[in-house]
């Protein structure tokens, strides 16, 4: 027995063992150079970018896995080569990718860290919609501390137990909400004010929110009575009668018993699309059954709003009554709220409608206390008192006053200071204050708007540090601008386009540059037949083609140029073909239809197939030529870098790409 023991656990030590040496699926060497190597993980890794995701990537062959690895490896030898040439401290390059960091940086910033999360947040609060009441309270007379004072007390008034309703119809200062006790019906985010509706998607089903809701128009006392999943559009259809009779005169009674036989025609089974197209008086949707396509919340007038949001698909309302008559409404579809991808785009523009330049203000704020801004306002008092006169661009290089302050701090960061001329430097490019006056209000928006880019850039230039995504990205240029140095010296920087070596190359491959069947020729074209043939028998009389050009031919653009159509490839178009079947050089054709008119073409010149000469196909050859000379410089280049780093390439491992854990 204890023989068998140390067996059982001599084999589970060694299977431990075995197991942990066993080469991670990520850690398995494709390529080995002469001090690096290329893994599985970074391939599979590399090949997924490049092939659009990971599951196009698993259908993918062999050899297309093998001519991936091949490049890959060649680039990521031409990135060693980089490196021993000093591009990592190249200040032209560094310069260049800095430049790129803050730009790309930026828009990054405000897309991951503002923009994403709020529409995200937007996304998930108009998943539902709530009805709210309110009472509102204009600082108009009371002032801003009076108006809040009322609204205060109005919230302990209710909180005691007095009616919201009664309070809003005696307080409020909303004419259209007041006499129906402050409702103003259904709302979902990105719809109203962002104070308000940020209150209302916190306060409870049946409460309200504890304290005075300040928004533009004044103080809210706000209560939600309702909350409920959102549908964000219904299609309905709708039987209108009016309040009139057949002869055009009011008559309510007349107009009841009509709604009460459409009523009594659609519960009989009767087609409502028919019923509609017979006695609804709305002209605009009666000839499509009553149809009212797609709407959303708030779009319809309330009454029918609340009756249509409230049916099942296919289901029939009873009576709704609305200021334009009486309806009978059938709800047909109902649109299911959509996905984040769906949405994302229409959820952006909310954003930036209703919320993205508040949100802007304080993110920048955030950043601004984050990096210890501080402004010199008496720097700022120095440019208002002498530049109220003297317009943004030349004029303030040009000011007697510069002098004494062009060196002066204008505001700092932690580690990075402005200065005044610095910033009017940055001005140049910046349309929105050009030419405008140094008065108080341009000079206090100018600092705001440049003191926010330096915040936004420093903030983009430490995101590599916190963001793996954004430092991935900022890897990839930088790896790009390395490789397109390279590609230069290597390549492109070694072709040399002398006439010699060009015409070598075009004697060698002379077959390849070829002219087809040409024609050129000339043509008068007219709207009139009648004119067209008056023309061809003035031509047979012998009068002058190009004199009947100019005064005739009516082609937009082809009178200036005498109707000359200089050598085309014969079958190019139809009037080419045309002219090409004229025999002699001034021959011309009969009146023929054309693009709407009619057409005499005169035969000026026909080219038969031939080799182009030198100077013919010197683009040609100039671009084939470079082709060329860019592979073979290139596959020098490649082997170079080969006997340099020695890759050892393993490609049996591939059969294991996209298989492992």
């Amino acid at each position: 027995m204890v023989v068998r023991i140390s067996i059982f656990s001599f084999l589970l030590t060694a299977s431990i063992l075995l197991s942990s040496c066993a080469t991670q699926h990520s850690d398995i060497t494709l390529v080995k150079f002469d001090k690096s190597q290329i893994t599985m993980g970074e391939f599979e890794k590399a090949y997924a970018k490049n092939s659009g995701g990971l599951e196009n990537a698993k259908n993918d062959s062999i050899p297309q896995l093998e001519n991936f690895l091949n490049l890959y490896s060649n680039f990521k030898m031409k990135l060693m080569d980089a490196s021993v040439r000093g591009y990592e401290k190249d200040a032209d390059l560094q310069s260049e990718l800095l430049d790129y960091k803050k730009k790309v940086g930026v828009t990054y910033l405000l897309e991951k860290y503002l923009v994403e999360p709020a529409i995200k947040d937007l996304y998930e609060k108009r998943k539902y919609e709530l009805r709210c009441s309110h009472i509102m309270i204009r600082p108009d007379t009371l002032g801003d501390e009076g108006a809040k004072k009322l609204a205060t007390e109005i919230i302990e008034k209710i909180n005691k137990g007095e009616s919201f309703d009664e309070l809003a119809e005696k307080y409020s200062d909303d004419q259209f909400s007041k006499k129906s006790g402050g409702d103003i019906y259904y709302i979902t985010a990105g719809m109203l004010i962002p104070e308000f509706e940020d209150a209302a998607y916190e306060t409870k089903i049946g409460g309200i929110y504890p304290s005075p809701v300040k928004t533009r128009f004044g103080y809210h006392v706000i209560k939600v009575t309702e909350k409920q999943e959102r549908v964000p559009q219904i299609r309905a259809s709708h039987v209108l009668v009016d309040f009139f009779d057949d002869e055009g005169k009011p008559d309510t009674a007349f107009a009841i018993a009509r709604i009460d036989s459409v009523k009594l025609l659609l519960k009989e089974g009767k087609s409502f699309a028919e019923v509609a197209e017979r006695f609804s008086k709305d002209t605009g949707s009666k000839r499509n059954g009553g149809d009212l396509n797609y709407f959303e919340r708030r779009m319809m007038i309330k009454e029918f709003d609340e009756a249509a949001f409230k049916l099942n698909v296919d289901e029939i309302s009873d009576v709704v009554k609305t200021n334009y008559g009486f309806h009978i409404i059938k709800l047909t579809e109902k649109k299911p709220y959509p996905s984040f991808e769906e949405d994302k785009e229409n959820l952006k523009k909310i954003y930036k409608q209703f919320r993205y330049n508040t949100e802007l203000e304080a993110f920048n704020a955030d950043l601004k206390k984050k990096y210890n801004y501080k402004l010199n306002e008496s720097t700022v008092a120095f440019i208002i008192k002498h530049g109220d006169s003297v317009r943004i661009g030349s004029e303030y290089w040009e000011a007697e006053w510069r002098n004494q302050i062009k060196d002066a701090e204008l505001f700092s960061f932690t580690g990075l200071s402005v200065i005044v001329d610095s910033l009017f430097y940055s001005l140049k490019t910046v349309n929105d204050f050009n030419n405008k006056f140094l008065t108080s209000e341009a000079v206090n928006q100018i600092v705001q708007k440049k003191s926010d880019e330096y915040a936004l850039e420093l903030e983009a230039l430490n995101l590599d540090k916190i963001n793996p995504e954004f430092a991935a990205l900022m890897d990839d240029y930088k790896n790009g601008i390395f490789i397109f140095k390279l590609q230069d010296e290597e390549v492109w920087g070694k072709i040399e386009l002398d006439s010699t070596r060009l015409f070598a190359h075009y004697d060698k491959n002379k077959s390849k540059y070829n002219w087809t069947d040409r024609v050129s020729y000339q043509e008068i074209f007219v709207r009139n037949d009648s004119v067209a043939n008056s023309l061809y028998k003035q031509l047979k009389d012998g009068e002058d083609f190009t004199g009947l050009v100019e005064k005739y031919t009516e082609r937009y653009g082809m009178k200036e140029k005498l109707g000359m159509y200089d050598l085309v490839d014969a079958n190019s178009n139809p009037l080419a073909i045309k002219a090409n079947e004229l025999v002699r050089s001034g021959e011309f054709t009969e009146p023929f239809p054309n693009s709407g008119g009619f057409v005499i073409l005169r035969l000026i010149q026909k080219d038969k197939t031939r080799t182009k000469t030198f100077e013919e196909a010197k683009a040609e050859v100039s671009g084939s030529f470079q082709e060329e000379e860019s592979k073979r410089l290139e596959n020098a280049y490649v082997d170079y870098l080969k006997k340099l780093y020695k890759p050892e390439v393993f490609k049996s491992e591939l059969t294991k790409a996209f298989k492992g854990e």
